[in-house]
């Protein structure tokens, strides 16, 4: 079975410029029609990790929840949520929550200690280990997530596409076969290696946990989701056809027509072909290569693009963040299914008057330049 959609081919035979004159769309709007590769006004903007860390606002909630109280509290991810978008204006508001919530329906418990990250103290390491594992239904499993989605729903109306997201397989393997967060999961890659058997079903059964994970979403009411890969960047390209590929495929076979999809990874150059051939609509890519470069090697006419400015660049003086917006801007060359972010996640020390301020030179910036008008803008 091939794992990369169709590709109409009258519409990917010429891009279309992603702003029709006279259109004015909202931000759900715009976000859902960039993941699709279709016309917006603007190129829709939102930020991985935007639901807190450098706003004061959520620091306080934190001050008074902890991290997992906040994910499980449907009321409070709601709230958490919804912060970025009353104060940056962005399209998308992701769900505030944990790439590790999936494993609260496989009987694995875990915990998250700051400055360390997801901790597990019965870590897989058998094949018993991962026969015991329970693949439950999502809702059951998870209902405070789908909770807070519908609240969401309601709350955000057509102001900001609603974006929800699950770890993916092989991430979550790292975490679960080596128990914490490590900078090469040797445990993790070791039983990929040494017992491929039982790497496969803990892959199998993982793949089967998230794609109920995100339909669930969807039927809750997100309208995109996205897939964390964080760790991908630790393998190679032969290594990712073989232990990961076919289930990141499976998980975006399984989800296409319900709602856009979107893969991320960082340090993944190597992998981008193989990361779009699994289907993604959208494929998120950090800075290591240029935004055009990257999106030749996954196919515009066959994938959008998220990304890609660093997230570093945001902490620098604003005229060095205008030109890098800009740059990303006039490398994506106005073609349709685009959708501006950072190549991985806001800095905690990130100022946020600077992230309302990026939201609004890429909307001014966008819709200008691909009416043909001078895009000067200047933020003062």
């Amino acid at each position: 079975m091939s794992t990369v959609a169709p590709v109409d081919a009258d519409a990917a035979a010429v891009p279309q410029p992603p702003v029709v004159p006279g259109l004015t769309m909202t931000g759900r709007a715009r976000m859902i029609a960039a993941a699709r590769r279709e016309a917006v006004d603007a190129t829709p903007v939102w930020f991985m990790r935007q639901a807190g860390r450098c706003l004061p606002e959520y620091r306080a909630l934190r001050r008074r929840h902890d991290f997992l109280t906040v994910a499980r509290t449907p009321e409070l991810a709601a709230e958490a949520t919804l912060m970025p978008v009353d104060r940056f204006g962005v399209d998308g508001a992701v769900l505030f929550a944990d790439i590790m919530l999936p494993l609260d329906g496989m009987g694995v418990p875990f915990r998250i200690e700051p400055s360390v990250g997801p901790v597990i103290d019965a870590p897989l390491r058998t094949a018993a280990d991962v026969d015991a594992l329970t693949v439950a239904d999502a809702e059951e499993a998870t209902g405070y997530v789908m909770d807070a989605l519908r609240l969401l729903k309601g709350e955000l109306g057509e102001r900001a596409a609603l974006l929800g997201f699950s770890g993916a397989p092989f991430t979550l393997a790292c975490y679960l076969v080596e128990g914490r967060s490590s900078r090469e999961y040797p445990k993790a890659k070791a039983l990929m290696y040494g017992q491929p058997e039982v790497w496969h079903r803990l892959m199998a059964t993982l793949a089967e946990v998230v794609t109920r994970y995100l339909r669930a979403q969807i039927a809750a009411g997100a309208d995109a989701v996205q897939l964390f890969d964080s760790w991908l960047g630790l393998l190679g390209p032969r290594e990712y056809a073989a232990y990961v590929a076919p289930y990141t495929a499976r998980i975006f076979e399984s989800l296409r027509g319900s709602a856009p999809t979107i893969h991320f990874s960082t340090g993944t150059v190597s992998l981008l072909d193989q990361i779009a051939a699994t289907g993604p609509d959208v494929v998120s890519v950090d800075w290591r290569l240029p935004l055009d470069a990257a999106w030749a090697r996954i196919d515009p006419d066959a994938r959008g693009i998220q990304g890609n400015l660093d997230s570093s660049l945001v902490l620098a003086p604003w005229d060095a963040v205008e030109a890098g917006a800009r740059d990303v801007l006039e490398r994506a060359g106005g073609r349709p299914g685009h959708i501006f972010n950072l190549g991985h996640g806001i800095l905690p020390e990130t100022p946020p008057e600077t992230l309302t301020r990026l939201v609004a030179l890429v909307h001014e910036a966008s819709r200008r330049e691909t009416s043909g008008v001078d895009s000067g803008v200047r933020m003062a």
